[in-house]
């Protein structure tokens, strides 16, 4: 692939980027939207994630970037330019065969219904873990505003190693205004923050690439007895809320099913301790049974509460999630509505 090739496929991938941001900005939080944008500018700027902003500059950053997206409104994804060859942006495993001789990672799909993330980045490694195939993804050349640390594509696990560096430090940056106990700082303190707090942050960054695989296993494991009608009935549903709490209900099914046991197993302090400073949200509400099972384990019980909260959460978000799946199944027409109302039930909370 020649330099002009490259810069062809670059563009295409981040103007695909910009029409994803333009469709889904909206939809998000004012806070995330802020947090997301703060982070995605310092990437576009080349600034490291703890380097200070001028407000004056950022301020017209994010104008001429509202500016773009109104002119990219009703705009459809560009196919990609590959050799002579024009392939659709979704189609990641043709994408991929293309580039990987050249060094390159690709990765497209839905961050939550609707709302689709694009990456162009260096490959850093190629391997597999059982029946998936795992790409590391190095410096990022096109990108988002959503920018996940790790992602299922089919049965592909596509890690970005930039991206969870530089959420590391946005997670950073937050607990250091007010220094609290808990979790995080526990995690911290298990890669060395005493001594050396910036060493430690990327040293917890680096330790955290292989619980991501091990959430994705759990999402691919989940994904195969679910089968494909769980991305429609996300796009069926009738608002974000409601699909935060589908996403919710999924996402603690694959990591009681495969990261929480097997970092219990492993004894891997740290990253357990670092699992639950990111129990928050929505996914904290549906399953409050873990925090005094977490609080056992800090005083030493060895595990044994945690253990069996993890045991009744994988038949619990098993049963709970394949329920919804027979309600989107159904073909009712009230079947949006009654999914919705599922979340306001006491049984759906795990105590």
């Amino acid at each position: 692939m020649t330099p002009f090739e490259k810069s062809r496929l670059v563009d295409a991938v981040q103007t695909n980027c910009h029409i994803a941001d333009a469709r889904g900005a909206a939809d998000l939080t004012l806070c995330i939207y802020l947090l997301q944008m703060r982070e995605f500018y310092r990437w576009e700027q080349g600034l490291a994630a703890q380097q200070p902003l001028s407000r004056d500059a950022i301020a017209q950053w994010l104008s001429d970037r509202e500016t773009l997206w109104e002119s990219l409104e009703g705009r459809d994804y560009e196919p990609l330019p590959i050799g002579l060859d024009r392939v659709e942006p979704f189609d990641v495993d043709a994408v991929n065969a293309r580039l990987q001789p050249h060094g390159l990672v690709y990765g497209a799909g839905y961050v939550a219904a609707g709302r689709a993330s694009f990456v162009l980045a260096q490959l850093e490694h190629a391997g597999r873990r059982g029946e998936l195939a795992l790409r590391v993804a190095g410096a990022e050349h096109a990108r988002g505003l959503s920018a996940p640390p790790a992602a299922l594509q089919g049965s592909t696990v596509l890690l970005r190693r930039v991206s969870l560096q530089r959420w590391m430090w946005e997670k950073f940056e937050a607990w250091r205004l007010k220094r609290l106990p808990g979790p995080f700082k526990a995690a911290l303190d298990a890669h060395g923050f005493v001594r050396d707090g910036e060493q430690a942050v990327q040293r917890l960054a680096e330790a955290e690439l292989e619980p991501l695989v091990l959430h994705e296993i759990g999402e691919f494991d989940a994904g195969r007895e679910l089968g494909p009608d769980w991305q429609a009935l996300r796009a069926a549903l009738p608002s974000r809320r409601t699909d935060l709490y589908v996403r919710a209900a999924r996402d603690h099914w694959a990591d009681c099913r495969v990261t929480l046991p097997s970092l219990l197993r492993q004894h891997n302090d740290a990253s357990l301790h670092f699992w639950f400073a990111n129990l928050e949200g929505v996914r904290a509400l549906l399953f409050p049974r873990l925090w005094p099972a977490y609080a056992a384990w800090c005083a030493g019980d060895g595990g044994a509460a945690l253990r069996d909260t993890v045991l009744r959460g994988e038949a619990h978000w098993r049963r709970m999630c394949l329920h919804l799946l027979a309600l989107h199944r159904s073909g009712a027409e009230d079947a949006p509505l009654r999914i919705e109302q599922c979340f306001g039930s006491p049984q759906w909370t795990l105590h």
